[in-house]
């Protein structure tokens, strides 16, 4: 018996030395880092998702703002809008497609074409509030102001909060851009995920600024 015991303790021994040890990080049921960097892609389009959210809150307060001022006493003067806005609202459609082609430039590794798309993506941008300011300053030579009447004063209101909004969108294409991103995924944003995040958020600022114009067209 004693003998017995002996040669158990041996092997149990021997097992304890021997076998090789397991991965580090977890084995293969994907807990490892690529299931942090996951977890991470997750919470950065939950977090988008939260900010659209609440910014779709907003304008929809706005909206509900507009159709009973609207309703309200007789003060309500319709003003003829810039034909420029038709303009801008074609430049932003048009941004939409382009940063679509930036992406799947993007996704195929050709990056010297991913940033030119963008770049055109982020001018197109710029050109749409630098026309956004024109429409501003064809309604001001025509004698409307902001307080001129309950109309100017949501159309100067709308279409200033969206352009305020869309800046930001324009500061996250400069920084997808701008910023020198590593040649592995092993930070915790990758430039594929910057640049699908960046262009939710921009393809939301170009159905909002349309449901906004045919808001203040129609709605007149």
């Amino acid at each position: 018996m004693p003998g017995a015991a002996t040669h158990e303790i041996e092997l149990i021994e021997r097992g304890r030395g021997g076998g090789t040890p397991p991965p580090a990080g977890g084995g293969d049921d994907g807990s490892g880092s690529g299931g942090s960097a996951e977890v991470s892609r997750r919470a950065y389009f939950t977090g988008i998702s939260l900010g659209l959210a609440a910014i779709l809150m907003f304008f929809m307060a706005l909206t509900s703002a507009y159709i009973v001022r609207k309703g309200l006493g007789g003060d309500w003067r319709p003003i003829q809008l810039p034909r420029v806005l038709w303009f801008n609202t074609l430049v932003l459609l048009v941004s939409s497609v382009t940063i679509e082609i930036a992406r799947r430039k993007e996704r195929a590794a050709q990056l010297a074409a991913f940033r030119n798309w963008w770049g055109v993506t982020t001018g197109l941008g710029c050109l749409f509030l630098l026309g956004q300011v024109q429409a501003w300053r064809q309604l001001r030579a025509a004698g409307v102001f902001v307080a001129s009447n309950p109309s100017s004063s949501f159309f100067y209101v709308l279409t200033a909060a969206h352009g305020a909004h869309l800046v930001g969108g324009i500061l996250a294409l400069a920084y997808v851009a701008a910023r020198a991103w590593p040649a592995t995924a092993g930070s915790r944003i990758t430039q594929d995920t910057a640049a699908e995040l960046a262009s939710v958020y921009w393809h939301f600022m170009d159905g909002l600024w349309v449901f906004l114009f045919l808001l203040l067209y129609l709605g007149r």
